[in-house]
């Protein structure tokens, strides 16, 4: 289609029209990426637009970028002659009067077709009024003393060029440039263009450019992501502690995390997803879930350790690493299952919003790859990276085997 319909003068953009629609009214950008142009005078936001759209068109990814024409307007002016008015007992009021009959259309009537109703306008034919010539001619004023004079003998009647349209932004004159861009994420590709226009672009004084669309959101729900994944990740923090009631168990769970999104990152990558506000939001939730089986983990570890400890206590020996070891192996054999079912039940649950095509089903696609991703890499972190950490940790200190002399002092000890 965008090959078919590209016509000479006009730039085509692509975007679903009632996300267009919406876009428009909450930024007044149909495009992806739009270019807001201030400055004091139209002529000079006219020439810059220009400039910022020569220079956005050498971007890569670009497949449009169009600036409006601030100026290149046709207008039919009417100056009138006031002496000439005076000489024949006329007033501008009269002048106007006519204007706008002969030009614009008076209504005379109304005529009813059933439950409708039309306005009948009456006016001058179009071909004595399509050029400013016909219209100093043919137009007719009439006198008070009866005689019907020439519109051109009242009044100096030109074509001049003017501004299309006036837009105003922030109580400033402002023009915008459309752009529409394909196989980039919208972040890297605002940044090439802001320093393709930094470059190419020199902003005389009293003007400025915003960079607004899409690219608008993105800058928000970045400020809003900068608060909510710092608070999230500080209540998975407290939540952990208020659990375990130790550091050591605490840091253990939030090192580990961490690694859990590794898979989630992959997926992404395989998939050709950009970081946006819903993959976050599936970060977010896998964070959630990543914490919550490594605390399960470390609850079978610690009952294990707790029984390896006992068990060493009724032998009167210490503990050992060989010993945390053995207790390790048990606490990991033990969470397999438990692991194995939670994961296929969130895989079961999250693999056919992956699969589907409905609408919304980009939305939901990017929330469920990072947990469908980070599932794999999270099993993988709860069976073997979280036992690894926490046999670093608690092994800290520990002799790796019993010496005998330890062995008879511990014995004789538990003697006395």
């Amino acid at each position: 289609m965008d090959a078919a319909l590209r016509m000479p003068g006009v730039s085509n953009a692509w975007t679903m029209p009632i996300k267009a629609r919406i876009d428009m009214l909450s930024t007044g950008i149909r495009t992806p990426v739009g270019v807001k142009v201030y400055g004091p005078d139209l002529g000079g936001i006219d020439q810059l637009s220009r400039q910022v759209e020569a220079a956005i068109r050498s971007v890569p990814g670009t497949t449009s970028a169009f600036a409006e024409r601030v100026e290149g307007g046709y207008y039919l002016e009417i100056e009138p002659d006031r002496s000439a008015l005076a000489r024949y007992g006329l007033m501008v009021g009269d002048l106007q009067e006519t204007i706008a009959t002969a030009l614009g259309g008076e209504p005379v009537t109304t005529t009813v077709e059933g439950r409708a109703r039309y306005s009948v306008n009456v006016r001058y034919p179009r071909g004595l009024r399509s050029d400013p010539q016909g219209i100093a001619n043919q137009v007719l004023v009439q006198a008070p003393t009866g005689v019907a004079i020439p519109l051109g003998q009242l009044a100096a009647v030109s074509v001049k060029r003017g501004p299309p349209t006036i837009r105003t932004e922030n109580a400033q004159l402002v023009n915008y440039v459309y752009v529409d861009m394909h196989g980039r994420d919208i972040g890297g590709y605002v940044a090439d263009a802001q320093r393709a226009v930094a470059e190419q672009v020199t902003m005389p004084a009293g003007f400025h450019v915003e960079w607004s669309g899409q690219f608008e959101y993105m800058q928000r729900a970045k400020a809003k992501l900068t608060v909510v994944v710092p608070v999230t990740l500080l209540l998975i923090f407290v939540l952990l502690y208020m659990n375990f009631g130790r550091l050591t168990e605490t840091l253990i769970v939030m090192l580990s995390v961490p690694f859990a999104l590794v898979g989630g990152v992959w997926l992404m990558y395989l998939m050709h997803f950009n970081l946006s506000v819903a993959v976050a939001v599936g970060f977010i939730a896998l964070a959630g879930v990543a914490a919550e089986t490594g605390v399960i983990m470390l609850i079978y570890l610690d009952h294990a350790l707790d029984e390896i400890r006992e068990r060493c206590r009724l032998e009167g020996r210490p503990l050992t690493q060989a010993d945390l070891r053995l207790a390790i192996m048990e606490g990991a054999v033990e969470r397999v299952r438990p692991k194995m079912m939670t994961v296929t039940a969130i895989m079961a649950g999250l693999l056919p919003i992956l699969w589907s095509t409905g609408t919304g089903s980009e939305l939901m696609q990017r929330i469920a790859v990072p947990m469908v991703g980070g599932m794999v890499s999270s099993t993988v972190l709860t069976l073997l990276v979280i036992p690894a950490i926490f046999s670093a940790i608690k092994g800290w200190g520990l002799p790796k085997t019993t010496t005998v002399a330890a062995h008879q002092m511990h014995f004789l000890a538990a003697a006395k």
